[in-house]
């Protein structure tokens, strides 16, 4: 296990287990600790997987150091870096408190979600 993964791991304890971004409860493979409920669905272990994210990118020149990481969810650190210019981790994260609050994030994926396997339809792509 690298250093990387040391400092997610660590990051993702600090933070009680939740995303540094939504605040919605993750899970991380590599800990013994029980699956948060939501993250049961296996469609949601991938959305709700813990990741690194580098609050100062490493093609910017980030470092891979406790100071420049946060643990957040893979659906959160992806939708930040598909824009040509991501935007800032304070802007980020207020965007996505707002759209969670209107229940326009992964909130309303996770609703649609949980209804398709609630009525044995399948998971659909979010």
């Amino acid at each position: 296990m690298g250093k990387l993964s040391n400092i997610r791991r660590t990051k993702m304890l600090a933070q009680g287990g939740r995303c540094y971004y939504c605040d919605l409860p993750m899970w991380d493979p590599e800990l013994d600790n029980a699956v948060p409920e939501i993250c049961r669905a296996p469609a949601m272990r991938k959305y709700l997987r813990c990741t690194a994210e580098h609050l100062h990118p490493r093609s910017d020149g980030g470092a891979n150091v406790a100071a420049n990481i946060v643990a957040a969810c893979w659906y959160c650190n992806t939708r930040r870096h598909q824009r040509k210019e991501p935007p800032s981790p304070d802007i980020h994260r207020a965007r996505v408190r707002e759209r969670m609050a209107n229940g326009k994030w992964l909130a309303a994926q996770l609703k649609d979600i949980s209804n398709a396997v609630g009525t044995g339809s399948g998971a659909r792509r979010v």
